[in-house]
């Protein structure tokens, strides 16, 4: 209890809450062939459309050493085509949009307004609006938590807080498409470039 109270009183604590934008880094070139009962499709990523998120921010710096776990709300967008192999005159576009609860860990170091930090990060997923729903034999399946990590600068002054990072995940791109009962998933793993703006008080 006394080495607890003693970290205590030697941290400086402050709260906040942040917002910004991102976007995807897919590099999901790789076109996937979905195979039905009656014909063949290509789906490829067009756009990957920027996103936002807001939530709360927590820093707590002990010396040089700063610890800020956050929980966001995020919201992404990305457009795909929709190619019919025997007629490839026809090729759809359809979007769909992602919703998470972002719980990211962020450790590292603080020289005077500059912090240098990287740690795990959780998404819990909400929900999706897809226009690929209006196909009869898509029947989407999400994990209800994935994992990944972020790492990234941050710049203090006075009571805000900017922050770019870069994220890295552990899951494939849409592993949760799943056509007429087959799973599919691209190649690559999702990633994403964020930038915020948080507002503290101490």
């Amino acid at each position: 209890m006394f080495m607890c109270v003693s970290i205590v009183g030697y941290t400086q604590v402050k709260f906040g809450i942040k917002g910004g934008v991102s976007t995807y880094d897919l590099g999901a070139n790789d076109a996937l062939m979905i195979v039905t009962n009656t014909s063949d499709f290509l789906l490829n990523v067009r756009d990957a459309k920027y996103g936002y998120h807001v939530g709360f921010v927590f820093q707590g710096l002990i010396g040089a050493f700063v610890i800020q776990p956050e929980i966001v709300f995020n919201s992404n967008t990305v457009d795909y085509t929709f190619e019919d192999v025997a007629n490839s005159t026809v090729n759809n576009v359809f979007s769909e949009k992602y919703n998470n609860v972002d719980l990211p860990i962020m450790m590292g170091l603080k020289a005077g307004p500059l912090r240098l930090m990287a740690g795990p990060v959780g998404h819990f997923f909400i929900n999706s609006v897809s226009d690929l729903d209006d196909l009869e034999f898509y029947d989407p399946m999400f994990d209800t938590v994935t994992f990944g990590w972020e790492a990234g600068i941050g710049l203090d002054f006075l009571n805000l807080m900017l922050d770019i990072r870069y994220e890295g995940n552990f899951y494939s791109f849409g592993d949760h498409f799943n056509f007429a009962g087959n799973s599919y998933a691209f190649d690559s793993n999702p990633a994403r470039l964020l930038a915020s703006l948080a507002i503290t008080i101490r």
